[in-house]
């Protein structure tokens, strides 16, 4: 079992930052390296959509057109990942889930193949 654990959301005012952190855990080979982990985001009512990806050396990473140049993703280790989040805007606002894969995936299906999920932290950015 593997268990992906976000922290960092919360409220915060428009034009402000807040980073958030995933860690992957459990007791099984699978933990060793997740080979691509990323940040979803999901308002109430809209479909989940991929913010930032990032592989386990870091060679590929994908952003967003949306929080270009405003969010940064980075690997702590093989099991953990930041997002930086600068110049946060009100359309910010959403529940932010980590996300992870055990096995090496092309890039350009992080967005629908990723093995296991957090259970999400709220960001909230007011006027």
């Amino acid at each position: 079992q593997v268990q992906l654990a976000e922290s960092g959301g919360g409220l915060v005012q428009a034009g402000g930052s807040l980073r958030l952190s995933c860690a992957a855990s459990g007791r099984t080979q699978r933990t060793a390296t997740m080979y691509a982990m990323a940040w979803f985001r999901q308002a109430i009512g809209k479909e989940r959509e991929i913010v930032a990806g990032i592989s386990w050396n870091g060679d590929h990473i994908y952003y967003a057109d949306s929080v270009k140049d405003r969010f940064t993703i980075s690997r702590g280790n093989a099991k953990t990942i930041y997002l930086q989040m600068n110049s946060l805007k009100p359309e910010d606002t959403d529940v932010y889930y980590c996300a992870a894969a055990s096995r090496l995936l092309p890039p350009d299906t992080w967005a629908e193949r990723m093995e296991f999920w957090g259970k999400g932290t709220l960001v909230t950015v007011s006027l």
